[in-house]
């Protein structure tokens, strides 16, 4: 609900990526672009994250809110008819794929370096659209040389940097930028959350979760333990900034940060939709299936969810306070 003064409250968003999961990703940003009380301003994004993020930019850059929502679904359609041209994913698709990942990379398979991706993003995304939005954009990637994130500003953001920010490395070369290799950004920032910190934006952050935080049970089958790898290992670098949030956060708290400090460090507000746990049903596979069928049952769910923070969550913005427990959720045992 807005505000009764009409005045749109700022806030930032947090995309991690996830493959075709990223369609939830869609609906949320498709449900959150019809509300009239916030105001998106910042967006800092990871892998298919990345991909929704620009969407989103261009959209709003060239037909505000309803531009937007056009964009992503036209980025998605896109993606769902790419893939089904190619014959390369669905249940079969990614079960060959995986069997072939296991025996070479793709500089063996691949020596060409095709990558489908990069001309649906070069045609579906108007890059000068993206430097001209109001946002404040930042997309992620891992540096394979030194193992550490480089995190893209809107004015850096190029078809390279969002096809690096969603480069697996078991199945595509790494991307190369400015003689620098680049893999998928979700290694060490899924997405990041300091760029919002020190950039100014604004400091309630919602954070659009799609990788499980939990998952009850012990995994016994090869395929279910490489799905519990795969998302402790991409939630990780955003559980590590969450916990060092909460530290800080405890220290403005109990008022031991001195003047000097305290303008270097700031409060973060953090808020989330989880959609790992709507998602914690669909395999490992379905993150590689891109049937228009699928994507708009993910997109569906998250515009549900979405509308929900909207109902219950949604009021905590803007009043210094956060809806998401950071500590209880990853310090208390």
């Amino acid at each position: 609900m807005a505000k009764a003064n009409g005045k749109r409250r700022p806030i930032s968003l947090a995309l991690q990526g996830g493959g075709a999961h990223g369609a939830y990703t869609w609906g949320v940003l498709d449900r959150l672009s019809e509300d009239a009380s916030l105001d998106i301003a910042a967006i800092s994004a990871t892998s298919a994250g990345a991909m929704n993020a620009v969407a989103y930019a261009s959209g709003l850059a060239k037909g505000g809110p309803e531009g937007a929502r056009a964009e992503l679904e036209a980025l998605w359609r896109r993606v769902s008819e790419s893939s089904a041209a190619l014959g390369a994913f669905g249940p079969a698709g990614f079960a060959f794929a995986t069997a072939l990942q296991s025996l070479a990379s793709p500089y063996d398979l691949n020596p060409f370096n095709y990558n489908p991706l990069r001309r649906l993003v070069e045609d579906q995304i108007d890059f000068e659209a993206v430097h001209a939005s109001g946002l404040s954009l930042f997309i992620s990637a891992t540096n394979v040389e030194s193992g550490k994130v480089r995190v893209f500003s809107k004015d850096e953001i190029t078809a390279d940097a969002v096809l690096a920010s969603a480069c697996l490395p078991q199945s595509f070369q790494a991307v190369e930028i400015d003689g620098t290799p680049y893999w998928d950004g979700g290694y060490m920032g899924n997405p990041s959350l300091f760029p919002l910190i020190y950039s100014g934006a604004p400091p309630d952050v919602l954070l659009v979760i799609l990788n499980p935080l939990e998952r009850p049970g012990t995994p016994k089958r090869a395929a279910e333990i490489q799905e519990r790898l795969n998302e402790i290992s991409f939630n990780a670098s955003l559980i590590g900034e969450l916990r060092a949030i909460a530290f800080v956060q405890r220290l403005i708290d109990d008022g031991m940060l001195k003047a000097p400090l305290m303008k270097k460090y700031r409060r973060l507000n953090v808020h989330a939709i989880r959609g790992g746990q709507d998602l914690i049903g669909y395999g490992l596979a379905s993150k590689y299936d891109t049937r228009w069928r699928l994507l708009t049952e993910l997109r569906d769910l998250g515009r549900t969810e979405a509308d929900r923070w909207l109902r219950e969550c949604a009021v905590h913005v803007g009043t210094n306070t956060s809806s998401f427990d950071i500590r209880k959720e990853f310090l208390d045992a």
